[in-house]
């Protein structure tokens, strides 16, 4: 199910900075709850889709393969712990259907980045890598704790 979030176009409006008529704490509280409200929406089934301008067009919407791409085989992964190596793994193996819709989704839209959080914990930013000419997979819980 697709559901608008015309709604959910006050951060892009709040992210150009508070104007000389609003005070700075003020600006800070709105961000604050705008940056909540969409943060809720990321709790309904499917992807919650935000422009690079703050705007949020969909939330629970499914990700669909491109029409004629091939589907991601492997993405390169990486974790931001001193020793660890990047290594090659199908998609499905970092958490399941999120993973590989948002690999899918970079894939196939190689300026976008996917971000996924699952329940157990684990947050993935997904983006192209131009160098490796693949979906690059970045494991980034150990910088949230």
């Amino acid at each position: 199910m697709l559901r608008s979030g015309a709604g959910y176009a006050q951060l892009a409006e709040l992210s150009r900075g508070p104007t000389e008529c609003q005070r700075r704490r003020y600006w800070q509280d709105a961000v604050s709850n705008v940056v909540a409200s969409i943060a809720g929406l990321t709790a309904v089934d499917g992807a919650t889709v935000m422009t690079t301008g703050y705007e949020v067009p969909a939330f629970g919407a499914k990700i669909a393969r491109r029409k004629g791409s091939p589907q991601v085989e492997q993405v390169t992964v990486t974790e931001p712990i001193r020793g660890a190596t990047a290594s090659l793994v199908h998609p499905t193996s970092l958490g399941g259907t999120r993973h590989l819709s948002a690999a899918q989704f970079v894939h196939d839209q190689r300026d976008a980045v996917a971000l996924v959080a699952s329940q157990d914990g684990r947050f993935t930013v997904f983006a192209w890598s131009a160098c490796e000419e693949m979906v690059h997979a970045h494991r980034v819980e150990a910088l949230l704790l």
